[in-house]
């Protein structure tokens, strides 16, 4: 693939070109590097790793603290599917200059039943088909994608269902680096019978511990299902006992073996006083494996504020805790569509708050006695009490036939709501049978005994020696299909929006090219069933097609609700016929600080004319607001409805360096004659060529005042500091002059 420039779109095409030749540069899981005591700008972090070559931080740091993005020690996850994986690969870019380096893509719903591999690459809906054209793809892309922020980027998915064995090959063959893997899963919530979901998770295991694959469980799922999930927390560290044993058993090295822990509750509830101790205990117990912090997805709803809150406080246990992997969830799962944005300010949020609490373990610690340290020998208790109870009844199968797992109750209380699997039912009953005798696979990574040594004491560890390599140590051997399906494939998706690559032309998004999604923010005072329906009314006016209501709330019962509507323009727009003024050139604060203590300005400010208008100016001046005060420019305020000649009178008898002149009224074009009435008048006193003068208002351009002879002219949308930086460079070039 040829080298994009950052300022370049992804070409796609490029991409999905030569995907048969394609191989991917390296194989298994990579942890950030952490940095003792990185020194960022005059900042020291205690818990932070490598900085990114190239990345974008969070907006206060881009305003307020010179772009400074130091990124946690903690890898951070983002959950990435729209359904057209070509799209996916764009979000997956955006997602990596934010900090992520766990991409996780969700597999389509029902892909669990498949009892095989997906070839070509469908359309997915609530997810991708996971298939080797589409894993290939992302993997190739985000070889460059890691290239361009200087960091390796872990690509992740599912290793489960009946086919779970045939897919993690393909994985191990396409460099996927880590993936969820618990047999647990595939009995619980896809009913696959226990005895092959166990004898495929082995096998699948094996190939994922030669891959040297982060194999993450599923046992989160349980608090995620459960009705009341905070009493399902014993259970959730069986579930995560059993398969982290099982996995290392099988062949996984414990530090490639990754938890899922899952707070299980969220306020309103007391929720700290239940995940907080949950999540001590678990990494007590689980010491010798790495923890995976995941938002409890069962408390997800519509609104993007309550998601973030939830998420921040689940962070404040992994500070206080461990997680080595953070991952994020979004409000897409409330609102059914993946947006390119949430994902993005997911991964900003996590940033932000574990960067913010860096060192905190520095300067708070747990308490040994009280509450937690009790609360947490009685979680421990109320486990290790589940699994006697299970091996009493006569193990893992016998259990969930009785219905122990996802029951509501805190153990060892039970509402008799466990989910029941039989051991001889579920999907592929019966399918497991003894191997024969002599059964030899001459395969890397094949889990059991099968009569290698025969062959020769090499043939061992190695059984495909014994047909040169198998597809693990040679791609050439694996067959790669490209497409199936004429009709429903990726060629066929960008031929639809090819008017919109790289090209001039922009629609809208939020999850697909040009798809013309657009969201609207509306309060309507009454009440929210009303207020839903005059929303949709609202949106069909503003000329929306297909408007959907996405959230509502409350904000008093009959004063008013928050509607948020989505709908689609179908409209476009070619930016090349944009009028784009050139950006205000902003000095940076210490530049700023710098030049007025070398030589201090004097400046004298008024809203002139009969115009009493003062805001726009005093957020000028003010250094509360950002105001030209905050670099230490004197300001001397003459009020509002203030006469020209008393403005520049005043400028001379304080010997002042700069005027400036706020004029908002506008009708009789006042503002242009104000300005012009400035100029002249500081002619007259013979002062023009001394003073600076700059005038600003509602109506005001730089083109308009200099046309009346002004130095500059600033509209509504200028701040303090674009004023401060022309007073800077406007004496530098008048010092130029005099010299």
């Amino acid at each position: 693939m040829k080298k994009v420039d950052i300022d370049q779109k992804m070409d796609i095409r490029d991409i999905l070109s030569n995907l048969e030749d394609y191989t991917p540069k390296r194989r298994g899981w990579t942890w950030r590097k952490k940095v003792d005591n990185l020194q960022v700008g005059p900042h020291t972090y205690t818990d932070c790793s490598e900085p990114l070559e190239n990345s974008i931080g969070i907006p206060a740091a881009v305003r307020y603290f010179e772009n400074l993005d130091p990124q946690p020690q903690e890898t951070i996850t983002t959950e990435i599917a729209s359904g057209r994986f070509e799209d996916d690969i764009r979000r997956m870019r955006m997602a990596a200059w934010h900090g992520a380096d766990h991409i996780m893509v969700i597999r389509t719903a029902g892909q669990s039943h498949y009892d095989g591999l997906i070839e070509g690459s469908p359309q997915g809906i609530g997810g991708i088909p996971v298939t080797r054209k589409q894993v290939r793809a992302q993997r190739k892309a985000l070889d460059f994608i890691e290239e361009e922020v200087g960091r390796p980027i872990n690509y992740h998915s599912y290793v489960s269902g009946v086919a779970g064995p045939d897919i993690a090959v393909m994985f191990a063959e396409e460099g996927v680096n880590g993936a969820h893997q618990d047999p647990q899963y595939n009995v619980l919530y896809r009913n696959i019978n226990m005895i092959r979901s166990f004898v495929d998770a082995a096998e699948s295991k094996k190939v994922m511990a030669w891959a040297d694959m982060a194999q993450i469980d599923g046992a989160h799922n349980a608090n995620a299902t459960a009705r009341d999930a905070w009493k399902v927390m014993p259970e959730l560290m069986v579930q995560h006992g059993l398969n982290s044993i099982f996995s290392h058993k099988v062949g996984m090295k414990k530090e490639d073996i990754c938890l899922s822990t899952v707070p299980p509750s969220a306020a309103p509830v007391p929720c700290t006083k239940y995940d907080l101790p949950y999540a001590v205990a678990l990494r007590d117990i689980f010491s010798e494996y790495k923890m995976r912090a995941q938002q409890n997805t069962k408390y997800i709803t519509s609104s993007s504020r309550e998601a973030t809150v939830t998420h921040v406080m689940n962070m404040m246990i992994s500070k206080l805790t461990s997680a080595d992997i953070q991952s994020t969830i979004t409000p897409d799962e409330g609102r059914n569509v993946p947006w390119h944005m949430f994902n993005i300010e997911a991964c900003d949020t996590a940033k932000q708050t574990l960067v913010g609490l860096d060192g905190l373990l520095n300067m708070v610690e747990l308490k040994k006695d009280g509450y937690l340290p009790e609360k947490v020998r009685e979680l421990k208790e109320r486990a290790v009490l589940y699994l006697e109870e299970l091996l009493e009844v006569g193990g893992y199968y016998e259990a969930v036939e009785k219905g122990f797992f996802v029951d509501s109750g805190m153990y060892p209380e039970r509402n008799g709501d466990g989910i029941v699997r039989k051991i001889d039912g579920g999907i592929g009953a019966g399918t497991v049978f003894e191997r024969d005798e002599d059964y030899m696979a001459p395969v890397t990574a094949h889990y059991g005994y099968n009569n290698i040594a025969q062959y020769g004491e090499a043939a061992v560890d190695n059984p495909s020696s014994l047909i040169d390599g198998c597809t693990l140590e040679k791609p050439e051997k694996i067959i790669f299909i490209n497409e199936l399906d004429e009709n429903d494939n990726v060629s066929n998706r960008l031929e639809e929006s090819e008017k919109y690559r790289n090209t001039n032309m922009v629609k809208p998004e939020v999850e697909w090219l040009a798809d013309g999604t657009v969201q609207v923010e509306i309060f309507l005072p009454t009440s929210k069933r009303v207020a839903e329906f005059a929303a949709i009314e609202f949106a069909k006016k503003m000329n929306l097609v297909d408007p959907e209501v996405m959230h509502t709330e409350v904000l008093h019962p009959s004063e008013g609700t928050r509607v948020q509507v989505k709908g689609k323009v179908e409209f476009d727009l070619d930016i090349s016929t944009l009028e784009i003024p050139p950006e205000p050139e902003v000095m940076s604060d210490e530049e700023l600080w710098e030049e007025i203590e070398r030589k201090p300005i004097k400046v004298v400010a008024a809203t002139v004319g009969e115009d009493e208008h003062s805001v726009g100016l005093r957020e000028v001046i003010d250094i509360k607001h950002g105001g030209i005060e905050k670099w230490g420019i004197e300001v001397e305020y003459l009020g509002t409805s203030c006469p020209i000649e008393k403005l520049v009178d005043a400028a001379i008898e304080l010997n002042a360096d700069a005027i400036l002149a706020s004029t908002i009224i506008s009708h009789d074009d006042i503002h242009y004659k104000n300005m012009k009435k400035i100029h002249e008048y500081a002619i007259e006193k013979g002062v023009r060529d001394k003073i600076m003068i700059a005038c600003g208002g509602t109506q005001v351009t730089p083109e308009i005042a200099v046309k009346q002879g002004i130095d500059a002219g600033f509209g509504k949308t200028s701040k303090g500091v674009h004023v401060a930086t022309f007073l800077v460079n406007k004496r530098r070039e008048m010092e130029r002059n005099e010299d």
